[in-house]
C-alpha cells in the first residue's frame, strides 16, 4: 500500500477553530504522553520544480516504505527553502543548487546549515531556444528542418528582439536562474527585453505552444529536465560566463540532525544520483500529469533497488 507523505504548502490559511478543538488537542497531547512520544515526522522543503519535485518524493518513499519513518513534504519558493532548514522549521532541502545559482542564498544561510555534498552532478542553467523547427526533425536529404529562431549565442538575441517580442520567458521570480538572467540582459545588453516571471508549468506550457506553431521563443532553462527529452532544445552559449558552467545539486540538513535523528541523517548524507535517473522519474511523473509523484518515486525505488540499498547501507536498522 502507498502510504503517501504528508504533504502541505507554506501558504498562511485562515482557519476556522471550533471551541471543543483545545480541549481535544489537550486530551489527545495526554494520551500521546502516557503511551510514549511518537518521532516527529522528518520535513523536507521543496520547490514547484521537476527535479526538486522528484527529489523530495524519492527520498520520503524511502524514508517512509524502507525506514518506516514519517515524512512531511513542504512545498514553497526557493528562498523560503534555505529560510526554513536554516532555521530548523524543515530538516533538510535537496535542491540546493551550486556553486552558482543559488550562491546568493549559500552566502546568506550556508553557514546555518550542514552541507552534505552533491546529490546529483552535471546540471546546467542557461536560456533556452529550440533547435528544429516543427513536423519532421529532418528534411528529404537528411538534413534538420530549420528552427525558426536560428541563433546560438545569447548576444545575437539582441537583432531579434522584434522577432520575440522582447520576451524571454522565466519561472518563479525568487529562484536563481531568474537573478542571473537580469544580470545577462545587463550584460550583454538586451535592451527592451523583459523577463516574464511564472512557474516551470508557465514556462513549458508557452514552450510547448511556440514548438507546435513554430514560433521563436526563448526560456530560461536547465539540465536535469523532462523537456530536453521530449523537444530538440539548444541552450544559447554564454560567453560571459554569467550562468557558470556545470553545477551540481546540494543536499541540505539543519544544524543537529545527525544527532537528533541519525538514521534520516544517514539517508540523506548518502542519498545521490545521476541525471539519466533522475530524468527516467522526471519524464514518468509528467507522463502522469504531476498526479501523484510519490507514486511515481515509489515506482523509481522498486525499479532501481540496487540503488537504494546503497543508500541505506549506513542508515538501516
Amino acid at each position: 500500500m502507498i502510504k503517501g507523505p504528508f504533504h502541505r504548502r507554506r501558504q498562511a490559511q485562515r482557519r476556522r477553530i471550533h471551541p471543543a478543538l483545545p480541549l481535544l488537542t489537550a486530551a489527545l497531547a495526554c494520551f500521546v504522553t502516557a503511551v510514549g512520544h511518537a518521532a516527529p515526522p522528518i520535513r523536507i522543503a521543496y520547490v514547484d520544480w521537476s527535479s526538486s519535485v522528484a527529489s523530495a518524493n524519492v527520498v520520503c518513499v524511502v524514508l517512509e516504505e524502507r525506514l518506516d519513518l514519517g515524512c512531511e513534504l513542504i512545498e514553497t519558493s526557493a528562498d523560503e527553502m534555505w529560510r526554513l532548514v536554516a532555521e530548523g522549521e524543515a530538516d533538510a532541502m535537496l535542491s540546493a543548487w551550486l556553486p552558482d545559482t543559488h550562491a546568493d542564498y549559500f552566502a546568506a544561510f550556508g553557514d546555518q546549515l550542514d552541507d552534505l555534498g552533491p546529490n546529483l552532478v552535471g546540471t546546467r542553467t542557461g536560456l533556452v531556444v529550440p533547435a528544429t523547427g516543427v513536423g519532421r526533425q529532418t528534411g528529404a536529404q537528411g538534413e534538420r528542418t530549420r528552427p525558426s529562431l536560428n541563433i546560438h549565442s545569447i548576444p545575437e538575441l539582441a537583432e531579434h528582439r522584434r522577432m520575440l517580442g522582447g520576451r524571454i520567458q522565466g519561472i518563479d521570480p525568487e529562484a536563481g536562474i531568474m537573478t542571473a538572467t537580469e544580470r545577462a540582459i545587463d550584460v550583454y545588453g538586451l535592451a527592451g527585453f523583459r523577463l516574464i516571471t511564472g512557474n516551470e508549468a508557465t514556462m513549458t506550457e508557452a514552450l510547448a505552444n511556440a514548438v507546435a506553431r513554430n514560433r521563436p521563443i526563448v526560456v530560461t532553462g536547465w539540465v536535469p529536465h523532462w523537456m530536453f527529452g521530449r523537444w530538440s532544445l539548444r541552450f544559447l552559449d554564454d560567453p560571459e560566463d554569467v550562468y557558470g558552467g556545470s553545477g551540481r545539486i546540494h543536499t541540505m540538513a539543519r544544524l543537529g540532525l545527525a544527532d537528533e535523528r541519525p538514521q534520516a541523517a544517514a539517508l540523506l548524507d548518502r542519498f545521490e544520483w545521476d541525471p539519466q535517473a533522475m530524468e527516467r522519474l522526471l519524464v514518468w511523473i509528467h507522463q502522469d500529469q504531476g498526479r501523484d509523484p510519490y507514486a511515481q518515486a515509489l515506482r523509481w525505488t522498486r525499479a532501481y533497488p540496487d540503488r537504494v540499498d546503497a543508500w541505506l547501507e549506513a542508515g538501516a536498522p
